[in-house]
């Protein structure tokens, strides 16, 4: 009786199912393994905290690898991102339990922006929260979803609750959002997202970039996103630079001050702003915060003097410009 595989569906599925076992570990599996004992960490970069590993795991159950990756590629265009992706950025990287592989959060979509950064470029607890709860508050032309079931909305938020201040016409028409502990995870994860330089842990990030070397592309990278690409904010959540008065004195000094060091709490045409805006001198250098200041300083009808990255300096190290 002649032997014939394909009339043995149990031993030609057997074969295919080794195959595939041993392609999968020449390809795959051996390659990763050998990473993982290859490299290590970089000296800056820190390990995940419990609420950020705990952040790491809604990012997955909600599917932000989708639209969103974690790989700067060696591209003009992706330089607003940040520094070129290495292998050690991903070196603390494990599976999340014995079953689990290791999570996939380089993603391949580029249909929202790389998030490598995005702690450094928006650490803004505040901003992430709405921008889950509706992205179009912070950013009228975005296309992701909202996250609501990481929200509640209580007529009292029970003490201690973190209460979002969403801006008024996307707030609901009785109680307050409040986020759950799944939302502020996430929002931890997304603040540990900040790429450890290469070289000396205080170095600046100054990789040249066709897109943001302009004070017009470093303001949609950095800026936009709160103040918005017109320059008028979010009422009584972000404040508008447009016609602002700090924006528009002869004067630059707190100007690049603001710009260098953040600010909280400010009074601005009788509207109090809680929301902090981080500091951004540990991340640019005095030329990018002068182009970020000149292009707010002569953008949207304003028209004031310029700076130079030598006013920066100076300001930078306490002096006036």
């Amino acid at each position: 009786m002649q032997f014939d595989l394909y009339e043995r569906p149990a031993l030609l599925f057997g074969l295919v199912f080794v195959v595939f076992l041993a392609l999968s570990s020449v390809v795959a599996i051996a390659p990763a393994l050998d990473a993982q004992e290859k490299y290590e960490p970089l000296p800056a970069s820190e390990p995940l905290s419990p609420k950020a590993a705990h952040g790491l795991r809604v990012y997955i159950a909600e599917g932000c690898p989708v639209c969103h990756t974690q790989q700067v590629r060696s591209l003009a265009m992706d330089s607003q991102w940040g520094r070129p992706t290495v292998a050690a950025d991903y070196a603390r990287l494990r599976g999340m339990s014995w079953w689990q592989e290791t999570p996939g959060v380089l993603g391949s979509e580029r249909v929202g922006p790389d998030l490598s950064n995005i702690g450094k470029r928006q650490p803004s607890e505040a901003w992430q929260l709405i921008h889950l709860f509706n992205p179009r508050a912070v950013s009228p032309w975005s296309v992701m979803p909202r996250f609501r079931e990481l929200f509640t909305v209580d007529a009292e938020p029970p003490a201690g609750s973190v209460v979002v201040p969403v801006p008024q016409r996307f707030a609901p028409a009785e109680g307050k959002v409040v986020a759950t502990e799944r939302a502020l995870a996430l929002v931890a994860y997304l603040a540990s997202l900040k790429q450890a330089p290469l070289g000396q842990p205080s170095q600046v990030n100054t990789a040249p970039s066709i897109v943001t070397g302009t004070g017009a592309g470093l303001y949609a990278v950095n800026c936009a996103a709160c103040h918005q690409p017109t320059g008028e904010g979010v009422p009584a959540t972000f404040p508008p630079l447009k016609g602002d008065p700090l924006v528009n004195a002869a004067d630059a000094t707190a100007h690049i001050a603001t710009v260098l060091h953040g600010a909280e709490g400010r009074v601005i045409g009788g509207v109090k702003y809680p929301i902090t805006m981080p500091p951004f001198g540990d991340q640019l250098d005095d030329e990018q915060i002068a182009a970020i200041v000149n292009h707010e300083r002569t953008s949207w009808g304003n028209h004031v003097s310029t700076v130079t990255a030598s006013d920066v300096a100076r300001v930078r190290k306490g002096a006036a410009p």
